[in-house]
């Protein structure tokens, strides 16, 4: 009897406590008696997220630029690479390497030394070759003809240095035109709402099944920061330059021989297309007869409105156009001749080859 009163003043004395002070109990010791709740199965989601990232990130480098900037200073930079192939090869954003010395660290914490030894400005990548085979298998390799707006995407990369992090997000948007340095613009660019921030340059981005479906390459942002707007060079592209550049060090750059006028020039002349500013002398374009813009005497070129059948509404149109033509194609071209339409079928040469040779 004494032992159930004793229990029952206990409870009540607990219970009077809880409701009077809206603590929970502790022991004598001061620990919190709660018990943990066990987890349970992680969503489908998550555990597809956790295999992607187990799977690829092993393949995945931080890519370490070094460049003397004084006789005691030297100025570091940091982006991404992914293991292209099983001899060595990295794949990476040209503006990644643009240095004097370039070191790999593995995702084992080693650094390795890195030769650069194809670039691709016009499509902002590069090519390096590691002193070592990798001990790491290649990323295997999807497409990016085929995506889909609001498909799932997952980018793996180096941002601000933090290596090995994985972002999620969507296809955003695709068809995106990208400025590069040397001019042009990178076609069919993917745009991605995956955090991407300065690092994540050169890294891969991937699908669902993690295949790599882009090389992600620029974020817009103010700030310079994440703001929801990254792009990504598709990986057809990427497929069609890595094995010239590996090959040759070079990719071919599509071209007619044309020198065009500056877009905001072409409109407030009130015209609709790319204008013909200069003709290349000895050019396939020159050959085709194409006419250039004569300032001196007032009179306008010839205005390219059409490649292959499809409107040309500004320069990155165009050399869309010459790029799917390939070199050694023949891209057929629609102009606006005075008052007439007339149709061009200009030869596509590599316009790069010469640049590459010196002459």
């Amino acid at each position: 009897m004494h032992a159930f009163v004793t229990r029952s003043a206990t409870a009540l004395a607990l219970a009077l406590a809880l409701a009077g002070c809206g603590r929970p109990a502790v022991d004598s010791q001061g620990a919190d008696p709660r018990v943990v709740q066990a987890r349970g199965t992680l969503a489908e989601s998550e555990q597809a997220t956790i295999a992607i990232f187990e799977s690829a990130s092993p393949s995945v480098v931080l890519v370490i630029s070094r460049t003397a900037a004084g006789p005691f200073e030297e100025q570091i930079g940091a982006g991404t690479g992914f293991i292209w192939d099983e001899e060595g090869h990295i794949i990476t954003n040209n503006h990644v390497v643009q240095a004097q010395q370039i070191a790999v660290r593995m995702p084992g914490g080693e650094d390795v030394p890195a030769t650069v030894i194809g670039r691709a400005p016009q499509y902002d990548l590069a090519v390096l070759r590691l002193a070592r085979a990798p001990n790491a298998p290649p990323l295997p390799i999807g497409t990016s003809s085929d995506l889909q707006v609001g498909q799932a995407v997952f980018a793996i990369g180096n941002p601000f240095g933090f290596d090995r992090t994985i972002t999620s997000g969507i296809v955003s948007a695709l068809g995106r035109q990208l400025p590069t340095q040397e001019g042009r613009e990178i076609a069919d660019v993917i745009q991605t709402d995956a955090a991407i921030n300065p690092g994540n340059s050169g890294g891969p981005l991937l699908d669902s099944a993690g295949r790599v479906i882009g090389v992600t390459t620029a974020i817009y942002s103010p700030s310079g920061a994440y703001a929801g707007l990254g792009f990504a060079v598709p990986i057809d592209t990427v497929a069609r330059v890595a094995p010239q550049l590996i090959a040759n060090g070079r990719a071919p750059i599509a071209g007619i021989g044309i020198l065009t006028a500056n877009q905001s020039l072409t409109a407030r002349l009130g015209l609709e297309g790319v204008l013909v500013w200069q003709v290349g002398r000895g050019s396939p374009a020159e050959r085709a007869g194409l006419r250039s813009t004569d300032p001196q005497r007032g009179l306008v070129g010839d205005v390219i409105v059409e490649a292959n059948g499809q409107p040309v509404r500004r320069l990155a149109d165009l050399t869309s156009a010459l790029d799917r033509a390939g070199v050694g194609g023949t891209v057929n071209l629609t102009v606006q001749r005075g008052d007439q339409r007339v149709d061009v079928p200009v030869a596509v040469e590599d316009i790069g080859a010469s640049e590459a040779s010196g002459k």
